[in-house]
């Protein structure tokens, strides 16, 4: 049991973990929503691996976590293990090759314990947020008298509340929803490895001793699954909180060295909607046939694009990375046009800029939050995980995007007239023109939903409110 020295009172009345799992859409998101709660005077402790905290503030966007005092990043050590690199050409897109990550952060349980029975010594409360799939790690938390957790969900509720049905066998005859009756038949399958699908088993079977979840959306978006999931931990003396966007709206530009980033510099000599935003994530591979399908269908758009052509993630993104070859000559001819980028893209700051007017994404969460927050369109390419749920909820449901390949043809190439179609349709026509009006007005409505009074302002305050109570 934690003791306080003289029987003083700790010095603050709460005090936050963010414990996320050690993969790009999760270390962002999470770091995000550190720098809102800290806003709201309650001290954060970011806690990872020492190369996972470097890459979350080497990445993170719109603000600067060395710059808030009240924000404090906890590195902690792992078994060393090997990270296999990618594989374009595996059978399901899932990253099979971070499963070894995901496995290895199940080490951390015990020096997490550790720093957890310290902090709780500095605080009444002691509040953990953490990654559903790190469940596992956060466990010990309830030895702790004052200490209290919340799972958070990288993906959106569309997706959990389409899982949790089919996964826990409920009857849908409960639920006269029409936005979540439509969409009930959607497949998980080819999503995610028989492997990842037992790790998150695993994890998913800690929330039992959470207070409550936490989700990165906001009613604007997703009123009626959100509506249901909150009946739902009602049910079980729990509450949701939905406190999204997590990430910053008003973006202060950073610079890369003294030179600043080329592609944002590019980006302002552009006129306004007028550049598409080509990007698949940090955990997508791709063939090489593929990539050329891509850059055929790109060029023969007659649109202005920027591409963001990386490798994925290995388990250490400072690791050497496999430079993707395009067809020769291919960026001379596009040159004025198109500019390939193939160092970090601030995504952020290119989808806040006034010249971009769509997103080629595959449909990640925090990608949808992002592009959505800034009022940008979106052409969906899911690849794998949580993606083709949200890029239903994209394009047939919001409506704010338009689809590359409907997920029933995943095991087939997409080829460079369906690229330049998707494209064309978004940035050149009538259809896209109203997808893009569409996408504005729901971004206008995220963006006034975080000033003051509005629902995510309030959802904040009410969750900082009951966490400090």
């Amino acid at each position: 049991m934690a003791h306080v020295r003289n029987n003083e009172p700790p010095p603050f009345p709460a005090a936050v973990v963010m414990v996320p799992l050690p993969l790009q859409g999760h270390l962002n998101q999470l770091l995000h929503l550190s720098r809102l709660v800290s806003d709201r005077n309650v001290p954060v402790h970011f806690i990872s691996t020492t190369t996972h905290c470097r890459q979350a503030k080497f990445r993170v966007q719109g603000w600067d976590p060395l710059k808030v005092a009240t924000i404090h990043f906890h590195e902690l050590k792992t078994p060393n293990f090997v990270s296999p690199k990618p594989n374009p050409n595996s059978t399901i897109k899932f990253p099979s090759h971070l499963q070894p990550l995901c496995e290895v952060t199940t080490q951390l349980r015990h020096p997490v314990a550790s720093l957890l029975r310290k902090l709780s010594a500095t605080t009444r409360r002691l509040v953990i947020i953490h990654d559903s799939l790190m469940g596992s790690v956060i466990q010990d938390f309830v030895s702790l008298p004052n200490a209290e957790s919340y799972t958070f969900h990288s993906v959106s509720a569309f997706t959990i509340l389409l899982y949790t049905l089919k996964n826990i066998r409920k009857q849908f005859d409960n639920i006269t929803d029409s936005v979540v009756l439509t969409y009930a038949h959607l497949s998980f399958e080819d999503c995610f490895t028989a492997e990842f699908k037992k790790f998150t088993a695993m994890q998913h079977d800690y929330a039992k001793l959470n207070s409550g979840r936490i989700y990165n959306s906001c009613r604007i978006m997703e009123q009626p699954m959100l509506d249901l999931l909150e009946n739902e931990e009602r049910n079980r003396n729990k509450t949701l909180w939905a406190l999204g966007p997590f990430n910053p709206l008003d973006i202060i530009r950073t610079t890369k060295g003294e030179k600043g980033y080329k592609c944002l510099k590019w980006l302002d000599t552009q006129e306004p909607n007028t550049v598409i935003f080509v990007s698949f994530g940090t955990t997508t591979s791709l063939t090489k046939e593929q990539i050329t399908e891509i850059a055929i269908g790109l060029e023969t758009s007659e649109q202005k694009f920027i591409w963001a052509l990386r490798d994925a993630d290995k388990g250490d993104v400072f690791d050497e990375y496999i430079t993707v070859e395009l067809p020769k000559g291919y960026e001379e001819r596009i040159k004025g046009r198109g500019l390939v980028v193939r160092e970090w893209a601030p995504q952020l700051e290119i989808l806040a800029h006034r010249a971009t007017g769509g997103f080629m994404s595959h449909c990640g969460w925090n990608s949808c939050m992002e592009s959505i927050s800034m009022g940008v369109p979106i052409v969906a390419w899911p690849m794998h995980s949580d993606q083709p749920t949200n890029s239903v909820l994209i394009t047939n449901i919001l409506k704010v995007g338009v689809t590359v390949r409907d997920w029933k043809w995943r095991d087939e190439i997409v080829v460079a007239e369906d690229v330049e179609k998707a494209v064309r349709i978004l940035m050149a026509t009538k259809d896209g023109e109203e997808t893009r009006r569409r996408a504005v007005e729901i971004g206008d409505g995220v963006r006034k939903s975080v000033k003051e009074d509005g629902d995510s302002w309030l959802q904040l305050q009410s969750f900082i409110d009951h966490i400090s109570r």
